[in-house]
């Protein structure tokens, strides 16, 4: 029999994250980029992490010269003092590092060095791009990636505006072999509505490869458990085949 309450989907009784698993991009490390700042903040960010539900994190600091000039060494060394202050504090959860490199000549310099942070058996590389305008090496980079045996992903695209509704220059990229991350909170429209609006295009598009949360500090985590219980989140998760949780392990 028809009823009222049947047009109404419940919430989620379990955090929608606990079936994603794996969290790919995030700035947890701490000093050294526009994510963590110190120790205590990395600890506490990544005991909400595992009360979200993730059962791995694939930490991604920015390499970007201008602006954060980290490399592959300092990156280690960074995550060796989280990993002692995760193991001082008994938080049981994986952790690694890679990077999110931004898509430059820099880049390009350590593409034909082979000094890249990757992850996953598929060889992962996580790209970014400026929020102005096109990198022009973008499609030399990928091609340099993927003749390398690396897998470009391109970090958070819905946020490029001046890309908006170019979904032609996204599927060029696929063709490449590179595929895209989308933010959790885009999602849900924290970063505005033409971001909202894209991400559920590319993600119906088929283009989207995995979700990350991109957190940086505790007002991001704050609204990902606030979040954690979105209808809209868990039936992404659950009607599209992401492959966060392909880097389990």
């Amino acid at each position: 029999m028809f009823s009222i309450s049947s047009l109404f989907k419940k919430s989620p009784t379990a955090s929608a994250f606990e079936s994603l698993k794996v969290d790919m991009h995030s700035h947890l490390i701490p000093g050294i980029d526009d994510g963590s700042p110190d120790v205590a903040s990395s600890i506490a960010l990544l005991r909400g992490l595992k009360q979200l539900g993730f059962s791995k994190i694939i930490t991604t600091p920015h390499v970007y010269r201008d602006l954060y000039p980290n490399d592959s060494q300092g990156i280690r060394a960074g995550m060796k003092v989280l990993t002692d202050a995760m193991e001082s504090e008994g938080i049981e959860l994986q952790v690694e590092a890679a990077a999110e490199y931004y898509v430059d000549r820099h880049f390009e310099q350590l593409i034909e060095s082979n000094d890249i942070l990757s992850f996953g058996k598929e060889r992962y590389v996580l790209i970014e791009m400026s929020f102005v305008s096109i990198s022009p090496a973008i499609e030399e980079v990928v091609f340099s990636l993927v003749a390398r045996g690396y897998s470009p992903i391109l970090a958070h695209p819905e946020r490029y505006n001046y890309l908006a509704g170019n979904l032609s220059f996204y599927q060029r990229l696929a063709e490449m072999g590179c595929v895209l991350q989308v933010n959790v909170l885009s999602l849900m429209g924290h970063y505005g509505k033409s971001a909202q609006h894209w991400a559920n295009t590319l993600v119906k598009s088929g283009l989207v490869a995995f979700l990350g949360t991109d957190l940086h500090h505790a007002q991001h985590l704050s609204l990902l458990t606030k979040y954690q219980y979105s209808r809209r989140i868990a039936d992404v998760i659950a009607n599209y085949p992401f492959k966060n949780r392909e880097l389990l392990g």
